[in-house]
This record gives C-alpha cells, structure tokens and sequence, in this order.
C-alpha cells in the first residue's frame, strides 16, 4: 500500500533561491545528512538534473535509488518518480516553491511524497519513516538555503 503526505513550512529567501539549492542534486551530500552521494546521470535541455542515483541511509542500512525528475511548466516545481530501487517501490514527490503570502521575500515550500516499500512494514513503521523523510527533507533544505549554501 502506498502512503502519501505533505508538508509545508516558510523559507526566508526568495522562491528562486530555494528552487536553485533544492535542484542542485550534486550538492545533496553537502546539506542533507542521509544523503550520501549524489550522481547526476543525465540532463535535460536545460542542463538540470534528469536522472540522479543516489546513496543514502535508510531504514539502519544503505540504499541507492534512482529518481527522474520533471520541472514541466512552471520553474519553481520540481517532480520525481521513482525509476529503480534496493528499499522502496515507490519514491514519488514534489518540491513546490510559492511566495509567502504574508512574508515578503520569503517562501512558502510545499513538499508531497508517496512511499511504497518493497518489503511489508507495520503502519506506525511507514508512518514514521514517511515522516522523518518529510521533516528532514523541509528542514535541511531550509537550512541549506537560509544559511547560503
């Protein structure tokens, strides 16, 4: 069974800021702490990341993935799917990056994920495993971004 979230929080710098650190795949292991390597596969026409393999630490062991991603039509949304993995069938999300209605120059980042893990976990498991990836994904990137990396 899939499980989706989402989660929200205010990043104070402006939209592109943010949308350049969260597609600066290269510089993952720099700021997000389970990451620990990043290969950047293929490009787009653009030159933004494709497809990213990835090695992290996941569930007390080392996973590698492979994500596509997908800006479409508005820059400040970043997408990815799942291509390949040892831990999770399913590895789908979005970065998207709005102005804060109320907060000038500043962000307000919503981030959506679905996991599906290739092996069968209690609920309270895959509960709190979807939630350690969506507090640690929202609160590095803000400090990466607010601290300028």
């Amino acid at each position: 069974m899939t499980d989706q979230a989402s989660q929200r929080a205010i990043i104070h710098a402006p939209p592109e800021q943010c949308f350049a650190v969260a597609a600066d795949f290269a510089r993952y292991p720099e700021w997000a702490n389970d990451i620990k390597q990043a290969n950047v596969l293929t490009r787009d026409a653009d030159g933004r990341g494709g497809e990213v393999e990835y090695r992290a630490a996941a569930f007390g062991r080392s996973t590698t993935y492979v994500l596509r991603y997908n800006y479409g039509s508005n820059p400040l949304r970043i997408s990815w799917r799942l291509m390949r993995g040892d831990l999770m069938r399913r590895l789908d999300g979005e970065y998207e990056f709005a102005p804060a209605a109320d907060d000038p120059g500043s962000t307000e980042v919503t981030y959506y994920l679905s996991v599906d893990l290739s092996v069968p976990q209690p609920g309270f498991v895959k509960r709190r495993a979807e939630a350690r990836i969506l507090h640690t994904a929202l609160g590095e990137l803000k400090a990466a971004v607010e601290s300028g990396a």
